[in-house]
């Protein structure tokens, strides 16, 4: 499920991705509050010359890989990390910019649940390993 939904992330991480590349209206363009265009032309859309939705997309496929490899302590810690950046961005949008991505609302909306099924998942193997003990 985890891997799932972080492909589901870097879809739309890629959404994101493509409308920082056009110039033309967007779909996620619905009104002055809720703007992708605004949020991916601005100035905190890039990192060091990497577009923030590129991350996202290399952080998600990583979520993949490290849930499908079974690497439930660093998926975790991964996990936190990205809610953290996803939380930080959501600032930059609402108190910042004052203006909302759609794409970026689910991207943070997907790394809740990552982040909650990690938790999860942890504490589901922990609980096992402890009861084989006995």
């Amino acid at each position: 499920m985890i891997a799932v939904l972080a492909l589901v992330g870097a879809v739309v991480s890629g959404l994101a991705l493509q409308v920082h590349y056009t110039i033309a209206t967007t779909p996620c363009s619905i009104n002055e509050k809720w703007d992708c265009g605004i949020v991916n032309h601005s100035s905190y859309s890039m990192i060091q010359g990497i577009p923030v939705a590129l991350i996202g997309i290399a952080g998600y496929l990583g979520l993949v890989w490290l849930g499908l490899a079974r690497q439930r302590l660093v998926l975790l810690l991964a996990s936190v990390a990205g809610l953290a950046f996803s939380l930080y961005l959501a600032h930059i949008e609402r108190d910042v910019l004052g203006v909302w991505c759609l794409y970026c609302v689910i991207s943070l909306a997907v790394m809740a649940m990552i982040l909650f099924l990690s938790v999860l998942w942890t504490v589901i193997e922990a609980s096992n390993r402890r009861t084989r003990r006995w």
